[in-house]
């Protein structure tokens, strides 16, 4: 005879705000390579890159440079999120991300705009804009001061 096992509940763990910022960082990146390689499968843009073009430009050290700084932005946003002093994350969130904001929005309105490009860019606007509300909303605890990432019942 079975007996029946009394209903639990799922131990829904606060998560701390470090770790929501990192994880938004980590797929605005993703999304912002993923968009950035499927626009590969455009038709013209791999015969561009194979003769040394992209979206106008001619191929060069310092394009490449460029595009290894917007990429490295995230990606370090990421490690930032995690390490920095709470007060020095907070701002450092939300400046980066505001940044990013107009910048998504420059390169959706650039040659390549089809569906599928504004698509994604939308969902990286949307992901700064849950980053820029994790870093606005960053719990502080009464009486402190300064913000040193703890949070209150941990």
């Amino acid at each position: 005879m079975r007996t029946r096992q009394p209903a639990t509940t799922l131990d829904d763990q606060r998560i701390s705000v470090r770790a929501k910022l990192a994880a938004a960082w980590t797929s605005f990146m993703f999304l912002y390579a993923y968009v950035d390689i499927l626009a590969f499968f455009k038709p013209g843009v791999v015969d561009g890159i194979l003769v040394g073009d992209i979206w106008e430009f001619d191929i060069s050290q310092t394009l490449l440079t460029v595009f290894l700084a917007l990429i490295a932005i995230p990606i370090l946003m990421v490690v930032l999120s995690m390490t920095l002093p709470a007060r020095a994350n907070r701002i450092t969130n939300l400046i980066v991300a505001s940044v990013q904001v107009p910048y998504a929005a420059f390169n959706a309105v650039g040659e390549s705009w089809t569906y599928f490009y504004g698509l994604g860019v939308a969902l990286e606007v949307i992901i700064l804009a849950l980053i820029l509300r994790y870093a606005w909303t960053w719990p502080r605890t009464v009486g402190d001061h300064g913000d040193h990432g703890h949070q209150p019942g941990s």
